[in-house]
């Protein structure tokens, strides 16, 4: 019975392998059938990537940039709150500086600017289960000379390789802060227009590209706020141009707004005009760090905001990204010691109950506010536990491990596709 039964089995596999014998051709798959990718924004938590940490040899000539006051950096004279950690980095990542540890030894740094630390960072996220980054660029410094725009290209080429090397997603973030009415469009136009012929941004084919309804999403920061010297109608401008441009157009625009954005209260401008610009487009973020400072506030913040911003983009079709943050201070690039910790993370609390937050209104993406952000210390990315110690004061991560932040953002994520219970409980680091 066994061997007949092989038999027949044997017949089965020559017929759908060889088809009959009027066509004997043998089935093959498709190759021009593009795999199904997800690249969508909805379901995923992303976070913003600043990448604008030079050193002293990293080859942009640039010096100690957002690390040190005036390119000063020395005991007394830091602009970082947070000290990275850079116990897994090679030799050629580490930067050395004046400061040192408790044992004596010298302190080291990373650069944005070399692409084997870059690459660690997207490896990071993909270890932990974060989707991935709106890579920052700032329009104004691309008006600075040759040197800041050749960085810029650098560190952006950094990412977009490690995104790909890592499976991660990518979206391009233009920050219009410091800006003003006479080249933002034009400045930021061209920048886009020469790193779409390299880099094809605008296709929504890429894997690694971010995605809504099936077009690449690029970002405009800094839309609305007040004391601004670029306009609406310069908004207006760009918004046209990324979604209706017949070569470098065609993408979904997400807008960085202020808090107050749809009452045009607070840091938002008194100006009507910003409800139509924002119609335009397709993704709303409004600002948030530093605007709540504690449990109560956040969770009034969610009350205030949070559902009513939501309720509003649905209303007029939009898609709602509220922006988490983990803890925030910045005493370091102030100079002022009072700012120490102005935000406390509370061991972590303070970022999980704004993911409970956002997930539990029901948002289908979230961006965390930063990967790599130590100048205002709401980064997410690996912190040294043991920092430098002198005149200059580091904060740490409360005892919690190094990658803590990390993992936890990979745990929201699961949470806010339903792979995993809706808790307002802080999860358990796994020992």
């Amino acid at each position: 019975m066994k061997k007949k039964s092989n038999f027949f089995l044997a017949i089965i596999i020559t017929i759908v392998l060889y088809g009959c014998k009027s066509n004997t051709k043998i089935l093959k798959v498709d190759k021009n059938i593009p795999a199904k990718i997800n690249n969508s924004i909805e379901g995923k938590i992303l976070a913003g990537y600043q990448g604008w940490f030079n050193a002293i040899g990293d080859g942009s000539n640039l010096g100690w940039k957002h690390y040190g006051n005036n390119n000063q950096f020395n005991f007394g004279n830091a602009s970082i709150d947070c000290w990275p950690d850079v116990s897994e980095l090679d030799k050629d990542e580490l930067y050395e500086t004046e400061f040192t540890h408790k044992n004596g030894k010298p302190a080291y740094v990373f650069s944005s600017a070399n692409s084997k630390t870059v690459k660690r960072h997207f490896k990071w996220m993909n270890d932990y289960g974060i989707d991935g980054v709106f890579t920052q660029r700032f329009v104004v410094g691309l008006t600075r000379g040759q040197k800041r725009i050749d960085n810029y290209n650098k560190v952006f080429d950094n990412c977009f390789i490690a995104a790909k090397d890592n499976n991660r997603l990518l979206s391009l973030m233009y920050d219009l802060s410091g800006t003003d009415n006479t080249n933002v469009v034009e400045t930021t136009i061209q920048d886009w227009k020469q790193l779409v012929k390299k880099y094809k941004l605008n296709d929504p084919t890429n894997p690694n590209i971010l995605t809504y309804k099936g077009k690449a999403v690029v970002s405009i920061w800094g839309v609305g706020f007040k004391n601004r010297k670029y306009t609406l109608d310069n908004i207006k401008e760009l918004i046209d141009f990324f979604k209706n441009d017949a070569e470098y157009g065609n993408c979904v625009v997400l807008l960085g707004l202020p808090t107050g954005w749809r009452e045009l209260e607070r840091d938002a401008v008194a100006d009507t005009k910003l409800h139509d610009v924002i119609k335009m487009a397709d993704i709303v973020h409004p600002w948030t760090p530093g605007r709540y400072k504690t449990l109560k506030s956040a969770d009034k913040h969610k009350e205030d905001y949070t559902i009513k911003d939501q309720q509003w983009c649905n209303e007029n079709g939009l898609l709602y990204m509220p922006v988490v943050f983990p803890g925030f201070s910045w005493a370091n690039m102030k100079k002022d010691a009072s700012l120490f910790n102005e935000i406390p993370r509370l061991k972590g609390e303070f970022l999980w109950r704004q993911y409970y937050n956002a997930i539990s209104s029901n948002v289908k993406t979230i961006y965390v506010a930063m990967f790599d952000e130590i100048d205002e210390g709401t980064c997410i990315f690996k912190v040294d536990n043991n920092p430098p110690v002198g005149k200059s004061e580091f904060l740490t991560y409360e005892g919690l491990p190094s990658d803590y932040y990390l993992w936890q953002t990979g745990h929201a994520g699961k949470m806010l596709r339903k792979e995993i219970p809706l808790s307002k409980t802080q999860p358990i680091y796994p020992n």
